[in-house]
């Protein structure tokens, strides 16, 4: 009797999961355009005018997908940039074909082929959080795409301790599926808000975050799964890239806040910073982790002071 009523409550579960997902989808259609490369389709968005210098490429950190960087840096740079947004791979619409695609190397791969189809020869790059391992291997294997890196809050380096038992769990086989398409979804509608407000502080979350960044879409189970793996297989990760940062030639700019909660500015930015020749580092007291929300003029005088010095060292290439 106790076994069937759990296969009963499972199933019941699994069937208000998949009509969330349904809902979800609806409520946050994609918004721009899907490209097909080696293991993935990614989804991209390209706004903004497209003879104003180098584009800009914007890429996201764990848990979100590409609105949580439209909105509001996004926008804004793209009033006088050409800015390509894209859900990295197995995030937001972009689908990955292996879970285990989760690492840095593999997705900075699958990156650099969507912007060969879409033309982008070189581009500055503003990575965020997770993203953080993300840029720094695009600067190492693709530095002829990559004219400048921002690092906005970034993942560089080796941390103690791990990512949450929870996700863990998720990554794990057999377990980790039932869960997700089962309580996920149902669990994260409470739990989603009271999480994103935590990842602000000591900022105060703008009203109607959660929907404004599509943050619902994380819920959905293939994706949810998706960002367990990319979590719990970044460490060893950026282990096995660190010593290869001191090779990085790209202008970058780090811009981290203390005390930031959730990705610490002294065991990522500062030693990255203090690595990467030509890194130019920003750290602002009393600024959380969602730098690109608390301050995304700076952010955006910066990223335009870095245009302006690479655009004439470009023309003197040419």
């Amino acid at each position: 009797m106790i076994v069937m009523s759990v296969v009963t409550a499972l199933v019941l579960l699994a069937l208000l999961t998949q009509a969330g997902v349904v809902a979800v989808q609806r409520a946050f259609p994609p918004q721009g355009r899907m490209i097909e490369v080696d293991g993935a389709t990614l989804h991209v968005v390209d706004i903004g005018p497209r003879d104003s210098g180098p584009p800009i490429v914007m890429l996201h950190g764990a848990s979100s997908n590409l609105e949580a960087m439209r909105r509001p840096l996004g926008d804004l740079l793209a009033r006088d940039h050409r800015v390509i947004l894209i859900d990295r791979p197995g995030h937001g619409w972009s689908t990955r074909a292996r879970r285990q695609d989760s690492t840095p190397e593999v997705q900075a791969r699958m990156i650099d082929e969507a912007l060969g189809k879409l033309a982008i020869d070189r581009a500055v790059f503003v990575v965020h959080s997770w993203s953080g391992a993300l840029g720094a291997r695009l600067a190492l294997d693709y530095p002829r795409r990559l004219a400048g890196l921002v690092m906005l809050a970034p993942v560089t380096h080796p941390w103690r301790g791990g990512v949450g038992r929870y996700n863990e769990i998720i990554a794990t086989p057999v377990i980790g599926p039932l869960l997700a398409y089962t309580i996920t979804l149902p669990l994260g509608y409470v739990l989603t808000e009271p999480g994103a407000r935590n990842v602000f502080l000591p900022q105060v979350m703008p009203d109607g975050f959660v929907k404004d960044s599509a943050t619902p879409l994380l819920l959905r189970p293939r994706e949810f799964i998706a960002n367990a793996y990319d979590l719990v297989t970044l460490k060893e990760a950026v282990a096995a890239q660190v010593a290869r940062y001191g090779e990085i030639s790209a202008p970058v700019t780090v811009i981290a806040g203390e005390p930031d909660k959730t990705v610490s500015t002294n065991i990522h930015a500062r030693p990255f910073a203090a690595t990467v020749p030509n890194t130019k580092l920003i750290v602002l007291p009393d600024l959380g982790h969602m730098v690109q929300n608390a301050v995304p003029e700076l952010v955006k005088t910066e990223i335009e002071t870095m245009i302006g010095k690479i655009v004439p060292l470009q023309a003197a290439a040419d």
